[in-house]
């Protein structure tokens, strides 16, 4: 488990529902090469991220950079393009015409 900041993840992150003695790892050890976040592409490793935006940043920074290095992945859009912004569930459902509307 990579944590941004261990103190705060234990209290707020999802490890706080491990063990106490469970072992994790501080991302900026990962990113500076003092520990591996894994050894190979078989394990899973799983960030638990608890608000430090600086770090979200750097971390999705370093994946896009990496994925472009390798030609791997592919962008998407983060920020949905709705009709309405202030319908959030627009994209969960299809959009109901005026017609259809008007039988309901």
């Amino acid at each position: 488990m990579i944590v941004e900041y261990e103190p705060q993840s234990r209290i707020e992150g999802e490890i706080q529902q491990m063990p106490a003695d469970s072992p994790v790892t501080e991302f900026w050890q990962v990113v500076n090469g003092q520990v591996k976040g894994r050894e190979s592409a078989g394990q899973v490793t799983l960030f638990d991220s608890v608000g430090f935006a600086i770090e979200d940043y750097s971390a999705l920074r370093y994946v896009l950079d990496m994925s472009r290095a390798l030609d791997i992945g592919s962008e998407i859009e983060l920020v949905p393009d709705l009709d309405n912004p202030k319908d959030l569930y627009a994209l969960l459902q299809p959009a109901v015409s005026d017609a259809q509307k008007k039988r309901a």
